[in-house]
């Protein structure tokens, strides 16, 4: 019962042999595949796992550089600087662009982030009376620090999608592995048991009429020769009274009782 639940339901046949190979064979194939796969998404994956740790421990010294400059432009411009730079932007200069990156067939979401530089020329003349060098370099710490997050935000989406990828890729690799191959192998084994039975049983099957043939070949042939010898039985009989009859012996033997004696003719 347990073998007949580990293959495919099929019909014995030589047809459905053939169709059961060439699923078996796609099966091994997709299995090497989906490991490559798997092995490649891996490899990506432990490479993202080291990249985001970088860019965490560089992201965390960025942000500081980053609170300390706004601070020192603070201290140095007073709180109206804050006032000032509010009133010189309008809209924002650093803006993200979302695209797709491709690794072994999965599609990772990637950020990468572009300066369009709108409000370069306005933000210049900001804290021109004092503090104005501080708030250029709290500008561009921060802009470093946005930078370091949109690539941290890409390592960080394309390491969950890459999890899930990877988990989606061992559980086709395991079921082609443990279940599909398994259940095709089996099945081409019954296939083969049962073609075999078979081609045993005809071939009994056709012994026994090879035997029966024979059989009734010789049964005709005993059959032909015990005629052929009464036949010659008879004619032999037939022969004997046809000697007899015709007097084939001479005048002592008896002659022909049948048809009247006559004389030899006389010549004078």
């Amino acid at each position: 019962m347990s073998g007949a639940q580990n293959r495919l339901n099929v019909t014995p046949t030589v047809t459905t042999l053939a169709v059961i190979k060439s699923r078996l064979s796609g099966a091994v194939r997709g299995h090497k595949l989906l490991k490559k796969k798997a092995d490649a998404l891996t490899m990506r994956y432990r490479q993202i796992l080291r990249e985001i740790v970088e860019a965490k421990r560089a992201l965390k010294d960025a942000m500081r550089d980053a609170h300390f400059a706004w601070t020192r432009a603070k201290y140095a411009g007073g709180d109206a600087v804050r006032f000032s730079i509010l009133d010189g932007v309008e809209r924002a200069s650093v803006r993200v662009l979302a695209h797709e990156d491709n690794v072994a067939g999965v599609k990772i979401p990637k950020f990468t982030m572009t300066n369009s530089g709108a409000e370069s020329r306005r933000m210049e003349l900001t804290g021109l009376g004092r503090g104005g060098a501080r708030v250029q370099e709290a500008k561009a710490s921060y802009t470093g620090a946005i930078k370091l997050l949109s690539e941290l935000a890409s390592l960080q989406t394309a390491f969950v999608t890459l999890d899930e990828a990877i988990k989606t890729t061992n559980r086709r690799v395991n079921a082609l592995e443990n279940y599909v191959t398994p259940r095709l192998q089996n099945t081409v084994k019954y296939i083969l048991s049962e073609l075999d039975e078979l081609e045993r049983e005809e071939f009994f099957r056709l012994k026994k009429v090879q035997a029966k043939k024979k059989k009734d070949i010789e049964e005709m042939e005993e059959t032909e020769a015990s005629e052929r010898a009464a036949m010659q039985a008879v004619d032999a009989e037939l022969e004997a009274f046809e000697d007899v009859v015709g007097g084939e012996g001479g005048r002592g033997a008896g002659g022909n009782l049948i048809e009247a004696e006559r004389d030899e003719d006389l010549l004078f």
